[in-house]
């Protein structure tokens, strides 16, 4: 799925959630989860593009097609390899699991905003195909993943921004009857 829509759904589900043991979720905080995982991933393969861009080495035109992305590309160049490598450590169920319970122990309660992290995951699962970034959920124990279909697909982005559309109105019109 697109990071914008990871960002939106964290958001929704933080913001339809309410609160969690007393503690209100920050609907920010758990769509800076939800989008996490691309940044992490891309950021670098970005700031590679736009540098080579300012440099006048790239052109836009030099970029690889998404339908070449996976697996072809991924192995030309170390930004690619970089990106690839930190996608399956930023989309990986095992890692978020391990990283979540180190959190809990250190902060003794459960950030309930990292859940925007887990769900990124879990939509991403169905939604990449093996042409572009397939999820890698069960990295490092297992290279396997789930051949779904692409998150760019017209009619899947017109039912995720519609329904998108949908809860947000639902969440404003809920917060205008307790105001």
């Amino acid at each position: 799925m697109d990071v914008f829509s990871h960002g939106l759904w964290a958001g929704a589900v933080g913001r339809g959630i309410g609160q969690v043991g007393g503690k209100k979720l920050s609907m920010w905080r758990a769509a800076a989860w939800g989008v996490f995982p691309d940044v992490v991933a891309f950021a670098p393969w970005f700031v590679w593009f736009f540098w080579n861009i300012a440099l006048g080495t790239m052109t836009v035109a030099d970029l690889p097609r998404p339908e070449a992305v996976e697996p072809a590309v991924r192995d030309t160049l170390p930004i690619f390899r970089i990106t690839s490598l930190l996608y399956s450590v930023s989309h990986s169920l095992v890692l978020f699991f391990l990283v979540s319970v180190v959190v809990v122990l250190i902060m003794r309660r459960v950030p309930w905003v990292m859940g925007g992290w887990l769900l990124h995951i879990l939509m991403d699962i169905p939604t990449h195909s093996y042409q572009f970034y397939p999820t890698p959920f069960l990295w490092p124990l297992s290279e396997w993943k789930f051949d779904g279909f692409s998150w760019g697909t017209p009619w899947f982005i017109i039912v995720n921004y519609s329904t998108l559309a949908i809860i947000y109105f639902l969440l404003w019109k809920k917060r205008k009857q307790y105001e």
